[in-house]
């Protein structure tokens, strides 16, 4: 059977979705208002995308069967105006359906604090570009390093000291050092970064691109749409030329050049049986061997990748 796409609709529990307001008082729920779009402000710098996309035009007709199930978050402003900081895409579908207003919650929070709940409601989503998670992770890492004296963002489970950027990776479930590498997509131009979204452009040739000063970003990018590809060995090959001062863009086509036209290293591998075999059960064969080692393989070309 074909799977049905998921629409993140947020869903609250039935027993809260009919209470009034005397009712959320007593149970210390937060009072939900009809606020008008027109009101409401995106959150400065939004990392994640709102697509109009076919998961956008299901969310918009079941919004208008039953309106929006969960609340929209706002954060007021001191212009009487409101910020949106979580429910970007259902406040899209609200005014792709013709509302005028969207129920939402209204609370006063600090920007690191809404900037921290805004990167977390949106990572509920099932797909997210790595530019998403590139400026979703600084931004929240840069609330974080703020809020540094709170116990809770500073302190590990054994109540030790723990790097920032360790914390956020255990939170979203990736290593300090994925996040870092994530974070320094953000130093792309927006031509590259669009290419590692649409996969043209490997992640970790992306991440040594970053290094590159903003100029030569824009020549490399070039270069791709004229060939349709860059090599790892063209970008270290740059970057080692850099470091011993700057150069044009002759040169650096040059250097590409040279890594393209450079003969292949004779990488010819010989594993003799009495080697491979002290590593298997008596009862494996060849074929056997040969498929752990290929598996073996596979998971150590994903790691390099992250």
């Amino acid at each position: 059977m074909k799977n049905v796409p998921k629409i993140d609709l947020g869903l609250t529990g039935y027993d809260e979705l009919f209470m009034n307001d005397t009712e959320r008082m007593e149970t210390k729920l937060p009072h939900i208002y009809d606020i008008p779009l027109e009101l409401i402000d995106d959150f400065p710098g939004h990392p994640f995308k709102v697509r109009d996309d076919e998961d956008m035009m299901q969310l918009v007709e079941s919004v208008k069967e039953r309106g929006i199930i969960t609340p929209v978050t706002l954060r007021p402003k001191e212009d009487g105006r409101y910020e949106i900081v979580s429910g970007h895409r259902r406040k899209k579908a609200c005014e792709l359906a013709g509302f005028e207003t969207v129920k939402a919650e209204v609370r006063e929070m600090t920007r690191d604090e809404a900037i921290i709940l805004m990167v977390e409601s949106n990572f509920q989503r099932s797909q997210i570009l790595p530019s998403e998670k590139a400026f979703a992770y600084k931004m929240k890492l840069d609330a974080m390093k703020r809020q540094g004296s709170r116990t809770d963002l500073t302190l590990c489970q054994s109540g030790t000291k723990s790097r920032t950027d360790q914390l956020l990776g255990e939170q979203v479930g990736e290593s300090a050092r994925s996040v870092q590498r994530y974070i320094r997509l953000t130093e792309l131009i927006p031509e590259l970064l669009d290419l590692v979204d649409n996969k043209k452009l490997q992640f970790t040739v992306a991440v040594d691109i970053s290094y590159i000063d903003k100029e030569v970003q824009e020549w490399i990018y070039e270069y791709i749409c004229d060939t349709g590809f860059i090599k790892p060995k063209q970008i270290a090959a740059l970057r080692n030329q850099l470091n011993d001062g700057p150069i044009n863009q002759i040169q650096m086509l040059s250097i590409f050049n040279n890594c393209v036209m450079a003969k292949k290293v004779s990488r010819s591998l010989t594993f003799s049986e009495k080697k491979l075999t002290k590593y298997f059960p008596d009862d494996y064969t060849a074929k056997d061997m040969e498929q752990v080692i290929e598996s073996l393989l596979e998971k150590w070309m994903q790691e390099q990748s992250c």
